[in-house]
């Protein structure tokens, strides 16, 4: 051992009271630093700190999506509204994919079960690539539903069940709040309902995108001419166009069916993520991605302006 003594002065009492007095002191300025900073930055750039998700409000409580989900979630409404099946369809579907693959296109299940609602190839639903098709899984449900009696008047659950032929039989009733609230949503019944709270696009949108979409979600509304669309300049079309959005507007006229035209402006707000969409209008209302001086992003506003029997919907620009 060394002969040095390794005892200490104990520290006098004014270090330790300073001591005590700068620790707290110091933990309070980095609490206000980051707290300082958390504002500036929620303030400053809010509008790109957003949710991703979507929610859809109904029987006293709210339920929601994410992007993924949601557009899902809006084809396949749309494909109950295009068939002329009632909200009720929709809602027994809805409940279903989400018990089934949680509204995710997914290529895997129970043993050759896939897609939307986890259809098997070996019991006659299709073919792999048909049902990984969300649009031919969709009708391939809706089939199997229309032939079921009564379904529009029996419980969801039992419903759903007789379709699916489930192991888990009492499953999807656990769903039915949500189906109902998304469909009523979705398919028109519930007006500026679906509100999507999303991140700036990451790039430009092209509005021939969602028009393709419309066309082959709408397949037999389009052919009867009581669903048309049209690319117009966004000045004009839309109440107003805000900054960022293209020059081109997708214009969808639901040629006076007021419910058939929330169904389709909330199917164009389902679709923003993946198309690139910053605003929504129709009715004298806007949905708006990224919100205004006076509004919230993701929000339905009343604006007047443009043309409100129309669908006008704005995509990012270049």
């Amino acid at each position: 051992m060394s002969g040095r003594s390794t005892h200490r002065a104990a520290p006098s009492r004014r270090g330790v009271r300073t001591r005590h007095v700068v620790v707290p002191l110091v933990l309070v300025l980095v609490f206000a630093f980051i707290a300082g900073g958390t504002w500036v930055a929620l303030s400053r750039y809010g509008d790109t700190l957003r949710t991703g998700t979507c929610t859809a409000s109904g029987l006293g409580t709210s339920h929601r999506y994410s992007a993924e989900q949601t557009a899902n979630a809006a084809l396949i409404s749309a494909v109950a509204l295009d068939r002329g099946m009632p909200p009720r369809a929709a809602s027994i579907a809805l409940a279903t994919a989400f018990q089934e693959s949680r509204l995710e296109n997914i290529d895997h299940g129970d043993r050759d079960s896939i897609g939307l609602f986890q259809q098997r190839p070996s019991q006659g639903w299709g073919t792999v690539d048909q049902i990984m098709d969300p649009v031919y899984a969709s009708n391939a449900f809706y089939d199997a539903l229309a032939k079921v009696p009564g379904y529009e008047t029996m419980s969801l659950n039992d419903a759903a069940q007789t379709v699916q032929r489930s192991g888990f039989p009492e499953a999807y009733a656990d769903h039915e709040t949500e189906g109902r609230i998304f469909a009523s949503a979705l398919t028109g019944r519930s007006g500026a309902n679906l509100v999507c709270d999303l991140d700036a696009p990451s790039g430009a949108g092209d509005p021939r995108t969602a028009q393709a979409s419309l066309a082959r979600e709408f397949p037999r509304l389009s052919a009867a001419g009581t669903v048309t669309s049209a690319l117009s300049p966004a000045a004009g079309s839309a109440p107003a166009v805000p900054s960022g959005a293209g020059a081109t507007a997708l214009v969808i006229d639901p040629h006076g069916d007021e419910g058939r035209g929330w169904a389709l402006a909330s199917w164009a707000v389902a679709r923003a993520e993946q198309d690139g969409i910053v605003q929504v209008s129709y009715g004298g209302r806007v949905w708006g991605r990224t919100g205004t001086e006076n509004t919230t992003p993701g929000s339905w506003t009343t604006q007047a302006g443009g043309d409100a029997s129309k669908v006008v919907v704005l995509v990012a620009g270049s």
